[in-house]
This record gives structure tokens, sequence and C-alpha cells, in this order.
């Protein structure tokens, strides 16, 4: 039986739009962002979602960028209630209603995931590029628990807040969340672009660790902690995505399908499109998804390693931006031959002087080097 036969996908992440009013550097999105014009309309998604439920599907992850600048929206998560399926939305907060949190809980919106960037008002809104939005956040959680939705927050971790991560397990007590997500920051897209601005140090990552870890065991029956540990400082990879295209799908706001929201880092992968195939045949027969499947493209020390099926190698995008080889085992890993690589940067990141921060903030324009781009004017942190 084929690789793609034995696993099959239980999750979509639907990419709505690529716009979005925050400029966060942490950003997974690709450096060149699909425009409005390109985002596919609201039958096409309404024929992804009715495509995923027939393959099995279970969960719609409804993201972007921003979500709510769809004015669709409330019809799309009324697609997923009538096909039975789950769907939770991936939400800044920012551009969201009372009036649009009532549309989508009475259109049968089953989870919302909000972010936040800091416990501090101040550096909050410096991450996120935006005045206001740590204050809007507030506002919306408080919308979303009234109106009986359950809420998970979700706080990425990197140098600037660091230092503040059981504080913002804290605020996620506070804001009403049943669950936070605590998740180092992962190097692709935007975040890869600001990563001797986002990397901390060792000891810092370390103490945030343990700082979420004995929160874990504080606030047991209270809410739900999920920790994301770093990958520069792991000892093995992680097992990204549970293994490539074994288990969710991505579909880009003009309809590409991936196999992870990073997979087009990798040059050469041929991703297919929702409006010229259908999920099932991308699932199983696309270039871009049979890549990595199974163990056959694996070099050593991947190929004899014991641990081949339980981290699959690693991630086959951070392998190629570390490496320029996808097939490699991902540097992470001290087993790989490119370890050193990661060393360095862990060293690098501890020689870098803690100044002002002048990120490189994602926006909805062809990417730019960093120093071609202009910050917006938010206070600094």
């Amino acid at each position: 039986m084929s690789e793609a036969r034995q696993s099959r996908p239980i999750g979509l992440l639907a990419e709505l739009t690529h716009r979005c009013p925050l400029g966060c550097p942490y950003c997974s999105n690709p450096l060149v962002l699909d425009g409005r014009d390109s985002e596919l309309d609201t039958e096409s998604w309404k024929r992804v979602f009715s495509q995923a439920a027939a393959i099995g599907i279970l969960h719609i992850h409804l993201s972007g960028g921003e979500p709510a600048a769809r004015r669709d929206l409330g019809d799309l998560v009324a697609h997923c209630a009538r096909l039975g399926l789950y769907s939770n939305l991936i939400t800044s907060g920012i551009g969201i209603t009372q009036a649009m949190v009532t549309q989508l809980a009475d259109a049968g919106l089953d989870h919302v995931q909000l972010s936040i960037q800091d416990a501090e008002p101040q550096s909050a809104d410096h991450i996120a590029g935006y005045r206001g939005a740590f204050a809007r956040k507030s506002q919306v959680a408080s919308m979303i628990t009234q109106a009986g939705l359950p809420l998970t927050v979700n706080a990425v971790i990197h140098r600037v807040n660091v230092r503040r991560a059981g504080a913002m397990v804290e605020l996620a007590i506070a804001l009403g969340a049943r669950r936070v997500e605590i998740a180092h920051a992962q190097y692709y897209g935007w975040a890869a672009q600001n990563r001797a601005l986002l990397m901390p140090s060792r000891e810092e990552a370390e103490a945030a660790i343990a700082e979420v870890e004995r929160l874990k065991a504080v606030h047991a029956g209270r809410i739900m902690i999920d920790h994301v540990a770093p990958d520069y400082h792991a000892r093995y990879p992680k097992p990204c995505m549970s293994g490539w295209a074994r288990r969710t799908m991505n579909v880009t706001p003009s309809g590409k399908v991936l196999p992870c929201h990073a997979a087009e880092v990798i040059p050469g992968l041929e991703f297919w499109n929702v409006l010229d195939h259908s999920l099932e045949e991308i699932w199983r027969d696309s270039p871009a998804f049979n890549a990595f499947r199974g163990e056959a493209w694996m070099r050593e020390p991947c190929r004899s390693c014991d641990r081949r099926t339980v981290d699959f190698g690693g991630c086959r995008c951070q392998a190629f931006m570390l490496t320029g080889n996808a097939s490699e085992a991902d540097p992470v890993c001290h087993l790989s031959p490119h370890h050193e690589i990661v060393s360095g940067i862990l060293e690098e990141a501890m020689r870098n002087e803690k100044g002002p921060v002048e990120y490189s903030y994602r926006r909805l324009r062809p990417a730019r080097s960093p120093d071609q781009q202009e910050s917006p004017k938010v206070p600094a942190a």
C-alpha cells in the first residue's frame, strides 16, 4: 500500500488571505505574499471544505493573514458546520467586532485561537507593529469568552519577550483562555529574515522552558499549557508536521496546496492547485506531497537511525534553509554532520548585544532586504 493511502489527512490549514493589519516579525507566511486579487472566492473555498470532509479531514483551521479580513468568513464557518467539520479560527483579533463574534458563534464556530505578542503592552505593540494591538486583543478575548466560545491564547517566544514567558501564561488565564500555547519562534518565513533579532541565548531559552514547565504543575486543572520547545536548543529535531504529508494539508490564499506552511522555501517542488485538482488527487499524486514521504529520500545518518520513524529526519524546510539540501538530516539533530551550523547560530545569538530592536516587519508586498524596509512608527520596546 502506498504511503499516501497508509496515512490520511486529519487537518487542513486554510490560509484564507495574506492580508493582515499586524507586521509580526516572526510570521510564518512567505516573504512574497498573495494579494487580494489572487485569493480563492467563496465558492472555491466551500468546494475545498466539501472535498476535505469527503476524504476524512476532521478539523479546518481558518487562518491567514487575518481571516477576519474576509467578508465571507461567516459563510465559510457555516459551511464547515453543515459538513460536520470542526472549525477553529486563528486570529490576531484586529478587525474582530462584537457583531462578527456573534455571527460566527451562531454560524457554528467551534473554537478560537487568539495571538498575543507579549504580556507588556508597549512591547506587544512594538512586536506587532501596531499601536493599540494589546488593548484591542484584551477586548476581543472578552467578546469571545462571553459568546461561550472556547479560547486558546497563542504566544510566540523570542529574545524580546522570553523573560516574560510565564507572564504570558498568567495573561492567558486572565483573558479567560482554556488553553495557552507557548511556542518558541520557528525560523521560517519572516522569522528567518529576523533571526538575529529574535534568537534568545541558550540560558534565556532554558529559563523560559523551566518557568513554563513549572506553571504547568501550578495551574494543572485550571488551564491547559502546550509548550513548543525551541528547535535550535534541542538535542533531536521535532517530528515536523508528524512527518511530511502524513497528517495535514495547507491551502494558500491562491489555492496552492502544501504539505506544510513553509514548503515553498524548497526550490523545485511542484505544488498543485485546488483550481486544477481535487484534494484527493493532490494528497495521493502531487509531486510535492510525495517528495519526502516514507524513507526512500533519507540520507545517512537518518536512513539507519532508530529515530527515523519518530522524528522522520526532522524538518525538510529547515534542512534546506541551513544546508541548501532538503534531503539532509535536520541540522538541529546532534547527529547531523551539519550540526555545527546550529551551534554557530547560537554562539552568534549570545554575542549579539541587546540594543534597540528594528524589525523587518511582515507586510503585504514583495519582500525587500532588511535595509530597504521601513519599520512602522511604533514605540521602541
